[in-house]
């Protein structure tokens, strides 16, 4: 219902517009009335009407005065001024305090009907508007998190981006100056046997639960620690500490490295190994500590803690340093990143751009060594296995991985790697045209991405359908065939492993995990739940 006020110092007039207003019709009700304007901001305050009708001469304050004092308070709602006085000056001051209209006494019937509709049509668009804004602040709410887990991703990785607002934790002292200092651990799942018999459509699944084992271990132990997913079977963890608590923060890297090793053996029989980068005194320097972090990775020379898989970046001025490449400079991990993203689009210009871009100042130097070109070569080419994956492509199904081994260690300089990994690509992509899953691999990729992120939601088919532009049923038939299960199952899998892990952490209630992954009825979630892991949450629990 809109709420009318009137306001005016004649109490027949008053009389007259309950009378004369169509209450019903209007779908309105009256909200008060006053005599003069001062009375009238009173009853503003207190009712809140959606429409004012107004006199302008009245004692106290007024009409004038009283909106111009509405007006300065954010009164947004439909004013009307009724007055026994047609003078262009009042005509223009109304003007100016936005006044929706100028009627002059007294006034018919048909003509307060006539101008009292039109306002609530301008309510009702300015309600719809208002509801439109706040329903795209909370999607916006909703995607801030993973807007800004993007940022502190291209941070770690070198893509920052001039003008791009930074992540609030890495925004320095109001006086401009950066109060912490970072560093980054390099995560990497091991390639055993287990992992290896995960089959293309679990992986990103297979992935995802790492990742939410480390997400749980990382926030527990440390504050505004960052997981950062990057290529293939690789992570990144971003660190940070006051500068004066560095020695503290340095204490607590290995029990919160020896945390992550213990808990994702523990939950999935996985094994990880870690690099770790050098502390920096600004955010600027962070995707240095992921270069070096990976590089440490990759000599696996340096182990400081014994019996923990986490090496150390070689320090400058090492004699064992003089045999690799500088990280720093070479910047493999910013080439892998941006390599993995173009080729599960199987864009064969965008790739030559890319490996153009890494080979170019490597080329005719000595900026690496031959065993550093072939550890960059099966890097890449582990990265280009598992990102075509994403796009429906099985490597080992156009070539021997046999075959690969032995050209890969034929390789001793850049430019032949450069030229055997660009071989490689136009193969790739000369199969687009040829295959039906590399058609839509886009819109199963947006699927699949989609559910990890919002599985605590109503996830229905027919509304990723509209998003992508395909049909219900044929997306349908495209999901099952680039993963091997329909979609509801895939969804239901996505939110039991969740579940799993939120029972072995021993933090929730049962009620508070079915809710948190997507199920309000929580037998049904406990039905389901065993009919997934063959027995229900408590028992789990025991097991």
């Amino acid at each position: 219902m809109w709420k009318i006020a009137v306001i005016d110092d004649d109490k027949t007039v008053l009389q007259g517009m309950r009378k004369i207003i169509p209450w019903e019709d209007l779908e309105a009700e009256f909200a008060g009335d006053a005599t003069d304007g001062q009375k009238g901001l009173e009853l503003i305050g207190s009712a809140k009407p959606d429409i004012i009708i107004t006199d302008i001469y009245m004692p106290v304050l007024n009409g004038l005065d009283m909106i111009e004092e509405l007006r300065k308070n954010g009164y947004e709602g439909k004013i009307i001024i009724l007055s026994g006085y047609s003078d262009f000056e009042y005509a223009r001051q109304a003007l100016r305090l936005n006044v929706d209209d100028y009627l002059s006494k007294p006034v018919t019937v048909l003509t307060i009907k006539s101008v009292l509709e039109k306002a609530i049509i301008e309510l009702e668009g300015m309600s719809v508007r208002k509801l439109e804004q706040y329903e795209l602040v909370q999607k916006l709410m909703q995607y801030e998190p993973f807007v800004e887990q993007e940022r502190v991703k291209a941070v770690v990785t070198g893509h920052t981006v001039a003008g791009r607002p930074l992540p609030p934790f890495l925004q320095g002292s109001p006086c401009g100056e950066d109060s912490s200092e970072y560093v980054v651990v390099a995560v990497e799942i091991l390639r055993t046997v287990r992992v290896s018999e995960v089959s293309p459509s679990d992986f990103s699944l297979f992935r995802f639960a790492v990742g939410n084992i480390l997400q749980e271990v990382i926030a527990t132990a440390w504050k505004d620690a960052r997981l950062i997913e990057l290529h293939s079977h690789h992570m990144a963890v971003l660190l940070h500490a006051p500068k004066a608590g560095k020695e503290e923060a340095v204490l607590r890297i290995r029990p919160l490295c020896e945390s992550m090793v213990q808990h994702v053996g523990d939950y999935l029989k996985v094994r990880l190994k870690m690099g770790i980068g050098r502390w920096k005194e600004s955010w600027h320097h962070i995707s240095d500590s992921t270069e070096e972090a990976f590089q440490a990775l990759a000599a696996k020379r340096h182990l400081p803690y014994p019996g923990l898989p986490l090496y150390e970046f070689v320090k400058d001025g090492d004699p064992a340093a003089k045999s690799d490449f500088k990280a720093t400079e070479v910047r493999p991990v910013q080439f892998y990143q941006q390599l993995g993203e173009a080729i599960r689009l199987l864009q064969e210009p965008q790739i030559q751009e890319v490996v153009e871009r890494f080979f170019q100042p490597l080329e005719n130097t000595d900026g690496l060594a031959e065993k550093d070109v072939r550890h960059v070569g099966l890097e890449t080419w582990a990265i280009l296995t598992y990102s075509l994956l994403d796009a429906g492509v099985r490597a080992d199904e156009v070539f021997d991985a046999d075959q690969v081994k032995e050209e890969l260690e034929r390789l001793g300089a850049p430019g032949e790697l450069k030229a055997w990994l660009l071989d490689k690509v136009a193969v790739f992509c000369s199969l687009q045209g040829k295959s039906e899953k590399l058609k839509h691999k886009q819109a199963v990729n947006f699927m699949i991405q989609h559910i990890h992120e919002h599985f605590a939601e109503d996830l229905h088919l027919s509304e990723l359908a509209e998003k992508v532009y395909i049909s219900r049923n044929y997306l349908s038939n495209i999901f099952r065939q680039a993963t091997g299960e329909t979609f509801n199952s895939y969804v239901t899998r996505v939110r039991m492993e969740k579940a799993k892990n939120m029972i072995m952490e021993g933090r929730w209630m049962i009620y508070e995990i079915a809710e948190k992954v997507g199920y309000k009825n929580v037998p049904y979630f406990t039905t389901q739940f065993k009919k997934y892991t063959g027995c229900n949450p408590s028992e789990f629990v025991k097991n």
